[in-house]
């Protein structure tokens, strides 16, 4: 993936079905950007990947994009109740990529 200066904008689906665009700042990953702009994200561990609190869905076409998910991810991901293989990911394990400008993001459904 390429960090370069340049801001992105996203579309983020919050859990109500609401729809908005925000920016997403170089320097931020996914989960940053949600939380920043007041998205329902815990994100309890702080961004290590230690938690599940930040799992979003993105698009199955965007997926080969992305940078893998690692084997921590993966296993935090396939214990959540809504994981979907194709398109679960960690917002904190997110990086910014102008590529993905005009990215559809879902949030998911809070675990019980």
């Amino acid at each position: 993936m390429t960090t370069t200066k340049t801001i992105t904008k996203i579309n983020v689906i919050d859990r109500d079905g609401g729809e908005r665009r925000v920016d997403w700042e170089p320097e931020q990953s996914l989960m940053e950007t949600l939380r920043d702009n007041d998205f329902p994200i815990l994100a309890s561990c702080g961004g290590t990947a230690s938690c599940a609190t930040c799992h979003v869905f993105v698009p199955k076409e965007v997926m080969p994009h992305l940078e893998p998910r690692s084997e921590d991810e993966l296993e935090l991901l396939e214990d959540a109740e809504c994981y979907d293989e194709t398109r679960s990911r960690l917002s904190c394990q997110v990086r910014h990529d102008v590529k993905l400008d005009d990215l559809r993001v879902v949030i998911a459904p809070e675990e019980d």
